[in-house]
Protein backbone atom coordinates (compact mmCIF):
# COMPACT_ATOMS: atom_id res chain seq x y z
CA UNK A 1 0.00 0.00 0.00
CA UNK A 2 2.94 2.71 0.64
CA UNK A 3 5.93 3.32 -0.99
CA UNK A 4 7.23 4.65 2.16
CA UNK A 5 10.57 2.38 3.29
CA UNK A 6 10.54 1.40 6.21
CA UNK A 7 13.86 0.20 9.02
CA UNK A 8 13.99 -3.52 8.99
CA UNK A 9 11.86 -3.88 5.40
CA UNK A 10 8.23 -3.97 7.29
CA UNK A 11 5.65 -3.41 5.17
CA UNK A 12 2.62 -0.84 6.49
CA UNK A 13 0.64 -3.26 8.39
CA UNK A 14 3.57 -5.08 10.00
CA UNK A 15 4.46 -5.20 13.53
CA UNK A 16 8.01 -5.02 14.99
CA UNK A 17 9.39 -8.81 16.73
CA UNK A 18 7.66 -9.12 20.33
CA UNK A 19 9.37 -10.87 22.94
CA UNK A 20 7.92 -11.71 26.83
CA UNK A 21 9.90 -12.52 29.13
CA UNK A 22 8.33 -13.64 32.61
CA UNK A 23 9.79 -13.73 36.38
CA UNK A 24 11.81 -10.67 35.73
CA UNK A 25 11.93 -9.53 39.95
CA UNK A 26 12.40 -12.34 42.23
CA UNK A 27 9.98 -10.36 44.91
CA UNK A 28 7.25 -8.77 42.44
CA UNK A 29 4.07 -11.09 42.37
CA UNK A 30 4.21 -10.13 38.81
CA UNK A 31 6.87 -8.93 36.28
CA UNK A 32 7.60 -9.02 32.76
CA UNK A 33 10.03 -7.72 30.07
CA UNK A 34 8.31 -6.70 27.22
CA UNK A 35 10.24 -5.84 24.17
CA UNK A 36 8.70 -4.70 21.02
CA UNK A 37 11.87 -3.90 18.64
CA UNK A 38 14.29 -2.10 20.09
CA UNK A 39 11.86 -0.73 22.90
CA UNK A 40 12.00 -2.42 26.40
CA UNK A 41 10.21 -1.51 28.92
CA UNK A 42 9.93 -3.44 32.90
CA UNK A 43 6.93 -4.36 33.76
CA UNK A 44 6.20 -5.62 37.79
CA UNK A 45 3.08 -5.95 39.88
CA UNK A 46 2.75 -5.96 43.68
CA UNK A 47 -0.01 -5.54 46.08
CA UNK A 48 0.05 -3.14 49.44
CA UNK A 49 -2.55 -3.32 52.24
CA UNK A 50 -3.61 0.37 52.00
CA UNK A 51 -5.78 2.76 49.85
CA UNK A 52 -5.63 6.58 49.16
CA UNK A 53 -6.96 8.52 51.74
CA UNK A 54 -10.15 9.05 49.80
CA UNK A 55 -11.00 5.78 49.68
CA UNK A 56 -10.57 5.34 53.52
CA UNK A 57 -13.65 3.56 54.87
CA UNK A 58 -15.10 2.61 51.37
CA UNK A 59 -14.18 -0.84 51.72
CA UNK A 60 -13.19 -0.64 48.00
CA UNK A 61 -9.53 -0.94 46.27
CA UNK A 62 -7.08 1.16 43.98
CA UNK A 63 -4.58 0.53 41.40
CA UNK A 64 -1.80 2.94 40.30
CA UNK A 65 1.16 2.96 37.98
CA UNK A 66 4.36 4.79 37.50
CA UNK A 67 6.03 5.01 34.49
CA UNK A 68 10.60 6.32 34.09
CA UNK A 69 12.59 5.84 32.04
CA UNK A 70 16.11 4.75 33.28
CA UNK A 71 18.88 7.69 32.14
CA UNK A 72 20.70 5.66 29.23
CA UNK A 73 17.32 4.18 27.79
CA UNK A 74 17.71 6.97 24.83
CA UNK A 75 20.57 7.42 22.65
CA UNK A 76 21.51 10.83 24.73
CA UNK A 77 21.35 10.48 28.38
CA UNK A 78 18.50 11.89 30.41
CA UNK A 79 18.46 13.00 34.30
CA UNK A 80 17.36 10.12 36.19
CA UNK A 81 13.39 11.07 37.57
CA UNK A 82 14.70 10.76 41.52
CA UNK A 83 17.77 13.38 40.92
CA UNK A 84 15.47 16.09 39.05
CA UNK A 85 13.33 18.83 41.26
CA UNK A 86 10.24 17.99 39.71
CA UNK A 87 8.62 14.59 38.02
CA UNK A 88 9.10 15.10 34.52
CA UNK A 89 5.83 16.42 32.40
CA UNK A 90 5.51 13.68 30.01
CA UNK A 91 6.28 10.83 32.39
CA UNK A 92 3.35 11.73 35.05
CA UNK A 93 1.14 11.70 31.85
CA UNK A 94 1.84 8.49 30.75
CA UNK A 95 2.12 7.62 34.50
CA UNK A 96 -1.84 8.33 34.67
CA UNK A 97 -3.03 6.31 31.20
CA UNK A 98 -1.72 3.64 32.08
CA UNK A 99 -3.30 3.53 35.86
CA UNK A 100 -6.24 5.05 33.77
CA UNK A 101 -6.83 2.02 31.24
CA UNK A 102 -5.80 -0.18 33.79
CA UNK A 103 -7.94 0.64 36.14
CA UNK A 104 -10.89 0.66 33.25
CA UNK A 105 -10.56 -3.75 33.23
CA UNK A 106 -10.28 -4.18 36.88
CA UNK A 107 -12.97 -4.89 39.41
CA UNK A 108 -11.94 -2.10 42.28
CA UNK A 109 -14.28 -3.42 44.69
CA UNK A 110 -13.53 -7.20 44.81
CA UNK A 111 -10.00 -5.93 46.16
CA UNK A 112 -11.21 -4.53 49.63
CA UNK A 113 -8.72 -1.83 51.49
CA UNK A 114 -5.80 -3.12 48.85
CA UNK A 115 -3.79 -1.15 46.44
CA UNK A 116 -2.06 -2.78 43.12
CA UNK A 117 1.08 -0.60 42.22
CA UNK A 118 2.42 -1.28 38.83
CA UNK A 119 5.82 0.15 38.04
CA UNK A 120 6.43 0.44 34.20
CA UNK A 121 10.11 0.85 33.54
CA UNK A 122 11.68 1.67 30.17
CA UNK A 123 15.36 0.36 29.69
CA UNK A 124 15.10 1.33 26.01
CA UNK A 125 13.35 3.28 24.16
CA UNK A 126 12.72 3.18 20.35
CA UNK A 127 9.25 4.42 19.69
CA UNK A 128 6.05 3.27 21.56
CA UNK A 129 6.98 3.18 25.07
CA UNK A 130 3.73 3.89 26.41
CA UNK A 131 2.00 1.51 24.10
CA UNK A 132 4.93 -1.35 25.75
CA UNK A 133 4.00 -0.16 29.43
CA UNK A 134 0.39 -0.58 28.66
CA UNK A 135 0.44 -4.50 27.15
CA UNK A 136 3.50 -5.54 29.61
CA UNK A 137 1.83 -4.62 32.39
CA UNK A 138 -1.37 -6.31 31.69
CA UNK A 139 0.68 -9.29 31.23
CA UNK A 140 2.18 -8.99 34.98
CA UNK A 141 -1.25 -8.25 36.22
CA UNK A 142 -2.60 -11.39 34.83
CA UNK A 143 0.50 -13.42 36.35
CA UNK A 144 -0.34 -11.82 39.81
CA UNK A 145 -3.72 -12.19 40.27
CA UNK A 146 -3.33 -15.88 39.44
CA UNK A 147 -0.15 -15.68 42.21
CA UNK A 148 -2.83 -13.83 44.75
CA UNK A 149 -5.52 -16.69 43.79
CA UNK A 150 -3.07 -19.48 44.34
CA UNK A 151 -1.93 -17.76 47.58
CA UNK A 152 -5.93 -17.24 48.61
CA UNK A 153 -4.80 -13.79 49.36
CA UNK A 154 -8.00 -12.85 46.82
CA UNK A 155 -11.35 -14.69 46.80
CA UNK A 156 -11.94 -14.06 42.84
CA UNK A 157 -10.49 -12.80 39.55
CA UNK A 158 -10.57 -9.16 39.53
CA UNK A 159 -9.95 -8.98 35.87
CA UNK A 160 -12.88 -7.89 34.17
CA UNK A 161 -10.74 -7.83 30.46
CA UNK A 162 -7.35 -7.59 29.05
CA UNK A 163 -5.81 -4.51 27.63
CA UNK A 164 -3.01 -3.73 24.74
CA UNK A 165 -1.90 -1.26 22.86
CA UNK A 166 -0.20 0.45 19.43
CA UNK A 167 0.57 3.15 17.85
CA UNK A 168 -0.19 3.85 14.20
CA UNK A 169 0.96 6.92 12.30
CA UNK A 170 0.47 8.94 9.03
CA UNK A 171 3.49 8.96 7.01
CA UNK A 172 3.27 11.38 3.62
CA UNK A 173 -0.50 10.30 4.00
CA UNK A 174 -0.22 6.80 4.05
CA UNK A 175 -0.93 4.76 7.48
CA UNK A 176 1.91 2.84 9.09
CA UNK A 177 1.57 0.42 12.31
CA UNK A 178 3.76 0.49 15.69
CA UNK A 179 6.71 3.15 15.29
CA UNK A 180 9.84 3.65 15.88
CA UNK A 181 11.30 6.66 17.57
CA UNK A 182 13.05 7.82 13.88
CA UNK A 183 9.53 7.27 12.55
CA UNK A 184 7.69 8.74 15.21
CA UNK A 185 10.21 11.84 14.75
CA UNK A 186 9.01 12.75 11.51
CA UNK A 187 5.65 11.71 11.12
CA UNK A 188 2.95 13.70 10.00
CA UNK A 189 0.78 12.29 12.66
CA UNK A 190 0.37 10.00 15.17
CA UNK A 191 -2.21 7.95 17.63
CA UNK A 192 -1.94 5.49 20.58
CA UNK A 193 -4.76 2.81 20.20
CA UNK A 194 -5.74 1.20 23.65
CA UNK A 195 -8.08 -1.60 23.25
CA UNK A 196 -9.65 -4.40 25.29
CA UNK A 197 -9.08 -8.42 24.12
CA UNK A 198 -13.36 -8.51 23.69
CA UNK A 199 -12.92 -5.30 21.40
CA UNK A 200 -13.58 -2.51 22.80
CA UNK A 201 -12.11 0.95 23.62
CA UNK A 202 -10.29 2.05 26.12
CA UNK A 203 -8.25 4.63 25.01
CA UNK A 204 -7.69 6.99 22.16
CA UNK A 205 -4.56 9.38 22.00
CA UNK A 206 -4.02 11.34 18.96
CA UNK A 207 -2.65 14.61 17.55
CA UNK A 208 -1.63 15.75 13.76
CA UNK A 209 1.40 17.25 13.79
CA UNK A 210 2.63 18.58 10.65
CA UNK A 211 -0.43 18.10 8.57
CA UNK A 212 -4.10 16.92 9.14
CA UNK A 213 -5.63 14.12 9.22
CA UNK A 214 -9.03 13.02 7.36
CA UNK A 215 -11.14 10.65 8.77
CA UNK A 216 -10.28 8.40 6.39
CA UNK A 217 -6.64 8.31 7.07
CA UNK A 218 -8.08 7.36 10.56
CA UNK A 219 -9.94 4.68 9.70
CA UNK A 220 -7.13 3.15 8.11
CA UNK A 221 -4.86 3.62 11.49
CA UNK A 222 -7.90 2.36 13.55
CA UNK A 223 -7.67 -0.68 11.55
CA UNK A 224 -4.41 -1.28 11.21
CA UNK A 225 -4.78 -1.02 15.78
CA UNK A 226 -7.47 -3.29 15.70
CA UNK A 227 -5.67 -6.25 13.46
CA UNK A 228 -2.45 -5.18 15.53
CA UNK A 229 -4.22 -5.76 18.87
CA UNK A 230 -5.89 -8.66 17.94
CA UNK A 231 -2.46 -10.02 16.61
CA UNK A 232 -1.21 -9.76 20.19
CA UNK A 233 -3.69 -11.20 21.88
CA UNK A 234 -3.23 -13.93 19.88
CA UNK A 235 0.22 -14.27 20.91
CA UNK A 236 0.06 -13.72 24.67
CA UNK A 237 -2.46 -16.42 24.71
CA UNK A 238 0.12 -19.26 23.73
CA UNK A 239 2.16 -18.13 26.79
CA UNK A 240 1.13 -20.25 29.53
CA UNK A 241 1.91 -19.10 33.23
CA UNK A 242 1.39 -22.64 34.34
CA UNK A 243 4.91 -23.66 32.62
CA UNK A 244 8.34 -23.82 34.17
CA UNK A 245 9.74 -20.48 34.85
CA UNK A 246 12.70 -21.69 32.25
CA UNK A 247 10.03 -22.22 29.31
CA UNK A 248 8.10 -19.05 29.39
CA UNK A 249 10.18 -16.87 27.23
CA UNK A 250 8.27 -16.09 23.97
CA UNK A 251 9.88 -14.51 21.16
CA UNK A 252 7.82 -14.36 17.81
CA UNK A 253 7.81 -11.78 14.41
CA UNK A 254 4.39 -10.31 14.66
CA UNK A 255 2.74 -9.44 11.26
CA UNK A 256 -0.78 -8.58 10.33
CA UNK A 257 -2.90 -10.43 11.44
CA UNK A 258 -3.82 -11.62 7.48
CA UNK A 259 -0.05 -12.95 7.55
CA UNK A 260 0.26 -14.21 10.86
CA UNK A 261 -2.77 -16.74 10.09
CA UNK A 262 -1.12 -17.11 6.64
CA UNK A 263 2.69 -18.19 7.93
CA UNK A 264 1.80 -18.95 11.86
CA UNK A 265 5.53 -19.27 13.61
CA UNK A 266 6.34 -18.96 17.10
CA UNK A 267 10.12 -19.40 18.30
CA UNK A 268 10.47 -20.69 21.35
CA UNK A 269 14.23 -18.89 22.87
CA UNK A 270 14.06 -20.15 25.99
CA UNK A 271 16.68 -23.48 25.29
Amino acid sequence: MTQFKRSNGRSYNEMRPVKVTFDTFGYASGSTLFEIGNTKVLCSVTMQNTVPPFLKGKKSGWLTAEYAMLPTATKQRTQRASNAMKEQGRSVEISRLISRVLRAVVDLDSLGERSIMVDCDVLQADGGTRAASITGACIALQQAQQRWLNAKMIEKPFLKDQVAAISAGVMKGEPLLDLNFDEDSMIDGDFNFVLTKSGNIVEIQGTAEHTLISWVQFEQLKQLAIDAIADMFNIVDQLSLAEPKEKRNLKAPLFSLQNRLQKSSVTDESH
